[in-house]
């Protein structure tokens, strides 16, 4: 299985262009699938904001369960995820 995950790993790294990537998504994945993916982005951005994980859960309708799994990801110092957000959202703050 790593060599096929490592290929589509390659799919999305190349796929620079967003109307392609959201074309790709389209086609790769069932809208639950998007949804799930749209809500696990929508609760890292929240979580990185600062909000709390009860607020959090209760403004998705979704256990603290699920919130855990972003929050521990966002704690590491090595996060790639806190890297993009960081880049996205600190940038703006500064302004």
């Amino acid at each position: 299985m790593d060599k096929e995950y490592e290929d589509l790993i390659e799919v999305f790294a190349s796929t620079t262009d967003s109307e392609d990537m959201k074309k790709l998504f389209e086609e790769m994945l069932t809208p639950s699938e998007r949804k799930a993916l749209l809500l696990r982005w929508n609760l890292m951005k929240d979580l990185y904001k600062g909000l709390p994980q009860r607020e959090i859960a209760s403004s998705y309708g979704i256990s603290l369960c699920k919130i855990t799994r972003g929050s521990k990801i966002l704690k590491q110092k090595d996060s790639y995820c806190r890297k993009i957000l960081s880049d996205r959202f600190d940038d703006h703050l500064r302004l």
